[in-house]
């Protein structure tokens, strides 16, 4: 079940987002508390950070921009992630078909996400819930930590699978 983040969720959001094998496939390099608390805050402010409860504990993250205007049929889908050690146990369909709902509740008939090449499980997953890929984009991520440009592909669920 998506549940809108708290303040109270900050070590939660914090060690996920921080979490070693997680981290290289988010937006943020690693840092300290002290630095992430303000990047918290702001997604707290501007209410796109959900969590994941799979009924007896937290287990996964997303944020969910849903767009407006000319593109209010559209919500992205970012800084989705399922805490290691509660993979393997299909909470990543649940969360995916979660947020699918969470679309179509507000009236989002397409959902767009980025997923760096190098993700083979997140690509698998999304493609398994629906999402088709439209485009890669090259160099579209910069790990500081390494470095190194990645290349992601853009994929889409679209409502009506009108693809």
């Amino acid at each position: 079940m998506l549940v809108k983040a708290i303040a109270t969720d900050f070590d939660f959001f914090y060690s996920l987002y921080m979490h070693q094998q997680v981290n290289p496939f988010l937006l943020y390099e690693v840092m300290e508390k002290d630095m992430f608390k303000p990047i918290f805050n702001d997604l707290l402010q501007q209410q796109v950070l959900y969590k994941f409860n799979d009924g007896t504990a937290d287990a996964g993250m997303c944020k969910l921009v849903l767009h407006r205007y000319r593109d209010s049929h559209k919500m992205y889908v970012g800084g989705l992630a399922i805490h290691p050690v509660h993979t393997g146990k299909g909470f990543g369909v649940l969360l995916m078909q979660d947020i699918i709902t969470f679309a179509k509740a507000h009236n989002r008939s397409r959902v767009d996400l980025t997923v760096s090449t190098e993700n083979e499980k997140a690509i698998a997953l999304y493609k398994k819930c629906g999402f088709v890929t439209e485009g890669l984009l090259k160099n579209y991520s910069y790990l500081a930590s390494q470095n190194r440009f990645i290349d992601e592909y853009m994929m889409c669920y679209l409502q009506n699978n009108n693809v």
